[in-house]
């Protein structure tokens, strides 16, 4: 923010009045004037200051943001903060009504609770402002939890803001669960300062803040120290960080805008956001093979593929720091740099040209399809009313789309056409040279279907230095998820890269890589300069037996500081608690691994992830009655998972009641008609308890129906057993098929055949 330095006598009085104010509860109005009622989590913390001494001095600063969604990205619910219509609305949704009034100055939400049973419940915060506004309720025990019915501000309706079908209530996904639990899934960018103040021995929260909203705080820091430079009348140490304010810069932004793990609470301006958060890499449920955005991902993970970002473009070359808006409308935004005369900033990249013009866009001056972001920042719509333009100004290739399924912008103004069309139309206007740009897609499309082809690829994209960082990072995980393939060479290569994203993504990789290898590979990670690749390489080599560190053991259990700050940052988190299980297991620390399971069911009861980890380390340790217990109660929480029926199964084998077993077996092929796995272990329940017969003809059908080698392969197994050899021969036929290149299948046709005909 910048300095309006006052003398050093005004500077003071204005701080003592403020102190006056806050400490006696006066005002300067006339005391008939309604006062508005203070927030109870306001609490000033330390090293900060309240969010009025800023404005005292930085008017015009103030100013500008109290204009912007920033501030009034939550607020106490009164007259001035609720958009949305409480005067008796109702909305229904798949048989559930809820109804929204006011009363005595409330208010009030009547819907389903936790039980299931309508109640009644007071709006206590608006969370968001527009384009949908959300409303917090506080349910006991310090949480707020945020209605799934929200309000959309442009259409003036309420809508509902979950998918598929609604939750059961009181579970992880209901608006009373977890998910929808501000104090663990929102607080982080909301508010000032927020701290989540969970309290493990209840499970509640004493949650506080510097201020309601975002403030002035959040994006410079702590203001303490910059508030007693001002009073003190040293203005000459401006530049001294330690009576000023650290700079503003993108990291502030990312802490938010990003789509991450968070790893370390305390984070501010000036301090690097990965030794506070560890950023999702380009998965394929988050991002599309070309990297556009498919999940909420936010802007963090879209930006580092830019070139832009390569460059040293900022969010704030782009957006004012304080309006948070544009800093120029249309096409003006772009041509600050994309213009015909080189920026002096740009001393290796030339972004020169003339491209707000016809003879680029070929679309007529002024229109839709003229404007730089309609084309290279296409849109895509979050919580159904929320449109977000992606932010790796990608280049329209609609020749991708039509392979590999990826959004391009020609397709949302020109609905009707096909990409073939838009093409063909490209290829008239620059040639056909543009289809053989580089692009990642190929190699992340491949390397999502398991292509054996996709390593050359995606090895490529690992080493090339001019590529983005997180592309690469990307890059050398998605190498290790791929069957067959060494790829450790691939993975020490990338440990040493200069790049943190990239060393992140070797860390992430080395999961996946035989445990034998993985220190080999990523050992030095463990002292790396960035928390999250420490925590990523603590998390891989966390069943290394402790003898095999040697001199590198002291930095293991460094890390695991580092871990173990994670996990207690994340303490209300479920799914954080069970990994962490896992990761004691490794370390055969086999009661702390049982509570950290047992930690998680806790938190979320109805997450049955932490029941099947459970159910899997009670396996693990040879307690086979407790674990076909725990995966008895993780399917009466989710009974139409066949998996959980799969594992349930697994654990009845066990303990040798396999007819129970076969039972669990057909549910989980009735759930998941797919999946060979689960066809193949009841063809054999089958077989081990003398039903060979049901077996074979289960299978007979199953193989018909598909093409699976296995499933074929163990009909011809059971067929030679039961001595039906024409059915064998009809199965030996369909494997020649099915593998021509096998020369013992094909040896046994020959023999069926002659068998065959001799009888």
């Amino acid at each position: 923010m910048a300095a309006s330095v006052r003398s050093a006598a005004v500077g003071r009085i204005i701080l003592l009045l403020l102190v006056l104010l806050a400490s006696t509860g006066g005002s300067l109005a006339t005391d008939d004037v309604a006062m508005p009622v203070p927030d109870p989590r306001i609490s000033i913390h330390e090293g900060f200051v309240d969010e009025k001494t800023c404005a005292s001095c930085h008017r015009d600063q103030a100013a500008a943001f109290a204009k912007s969604d920033h501030a009034r990205a939550m607020a106490l619910a009164d007259e001035n903060a609720v958009r949305a219509d409480f005067n008796n609305s109702r909305f229904e949704h798949d048989g559930t009504v809820t109804t929204f009034s006011r009363r005595d100055g409330l208010f009030l939400v009547r819907t389903d609770g936790p039980d299931g049973k309508e109640a009644e419940f007071e709006v206590k915060y608006t969370f968001g402002y527009e384009p949908l506004q959300q409303y917090l309720v506080d349910t006991g025990g310090g949480r707020l939890q945020a209605l799934d019915v929200a309000w959309d501000t442009t259409r003036q309706q309420w809508f509902w803001l979950g998918n598929n079908t609604p939750a059961k209530p009181g579970s992880t996904y209901h608006w009373t669960g977890p998910f929808y639990r501000w104090n663990r899934t929102c607080i982080d960018c909301h508010s000032t300062d927020p701290q989540a103040g969970f309290q493990p021995a209840t499970n509640e929260y004493k949650s506080t803040y510097v201020a309601t909203s975002i403030g002035c705080q959040s994006c410079h820091g702590p203001g303490a120290k910059h508030v007693a430079w001002a009073a003190s009348g040293k203005t000459s140490s401006i530049s001294n960080p330690e009576f000023g304010l650290p700079k503003a810069d993108a990291s502030a932004c990312f802490a938010c805008h990003a789509r991450r793990t968070r790893l370390l609470s305390g984070h501010v301006a000036g301090k690097p956001f990965l030794d506070y958060f560890s950023p999702a890499m380009l998965r394929e449920d988050l991002y599309f093979p070309d990297g556009q955005i498919l999940d909420e991902v936010f802007e963090y993970g879209s930006f580092q593929q830019s070139k832009m970002a390569r460059a040293g473009v900022t969010c704030l070359d782009c957006h004012r720091p304080h309006e948070a808006g544009l800093k120029a409308a249309g096409n003006a935004l772009c041509t600050q740099c994309h213009s015909e005369i080189k920026p002096e900033r740009f001393a290796k990249q030339d972004p020169t040209g003339l491209f707000d013009d016809p003879s680029h866009t070929h679309h007529p001056v002024g229109s839709a399809g003229a404007q730089c972001a309609n084309c290279h920042m296409p849109q895509r719509t979050y919580m159904k009313v929320d449109p977000r333009r992606d932010h790796s100004f990608v280049i329209p290739r609609p020749d991708l789309s039509a392979t590999f399924g990826t959004p391009n912008a020609c397709m949302t103004c020109h609905a009707g056409k096909s990409n073939a069309w838009a093409a063909e139309t490209m290829d008239k206007w620059y040639g056909a040279e543009w289809r053989k740009r580089p692009t990642i897609a190929h190699a992340f499309a491949g390397a999502e279907n398991g292509e054996q082809a996709a390593l050359d690829a995606l090895r490529k994209l690992v080493n090339d230095q001019d590529e983005a960082g997180i592309v690469r990072g990307s890059a050398v995980a998605r190498m290790s998820r791929i069957d067959g393939a060494d790829v450790t060479a691939d993975v020490r290569s990338a440990s040493v890269d200069a790049d943190p994203l990239v060393r992140l993504g070797a860390a992430e990789a080395a999961v996946n890589l035989p445990p034998e290898r993985r220190l080999e590979a990523i050992g030095r990670l463990l002292s790396d300069e960035t928390r999250a690749v420490r925590v990523a390489a603590a998390t891989a080599l966390g069943s290394t037996p402790p003898d095999l560190f040697g001199n590198q053991r002291g930095n293991f259990e460094a890390a695991v500081n580092d871990l173990r700050a994670y996990v207690d940052t994340n303490a209300d988190v479920a799914e954080t608690q069970s990994n962490y299980g896992f990761f004691l297991f490794g370390q055969q620390r086999m009661a702390e691994a049982e509570a950290a399971f047992q930690r998680a069911i806790s938190l979320d009861p109805t997450l049955e992830g932490s029941r099947v980890n459970l159910a899997e380390f009670y396996r693990a340790t040879g307690q086979t009655d407790r674990s076909e217990q725990t995966y008895a109660e993780a399917i009466s929480v989710a009974p139409n998972r066949a998996d959980l029926r799969y594992g349930h199964a697994l654990s009845l084998v066990r303990k040798k009641a396999i007819d129970n077993a076969i039972l669990e077996l057909e549910d989980a092929i009735r759930l998941d008609p797919q999946n060979s796995r689960y066809k193949m272990t009841l063809a054999v329940a089958l077989d081990s308890v003398g039903r060979t017969g049901d077996a074979l003809n289960r299978l007979d059908a199953w193989a018909a129906a598909g093409s699976d080698p296995d499933l074929t392969g163990l009909a011809l197994q059971y067929s030679l057993k039961l001595q039906r050899l024409p059915d064998a021969l009809k199965f030996a036929e369909r494997m020649t098929e099915l593998r021509p290149q096998d020369q013992q299948i094909s040896d046994l046709l020959r023999q069926l055949r002659q068998a065959v005909n001799q009888q």
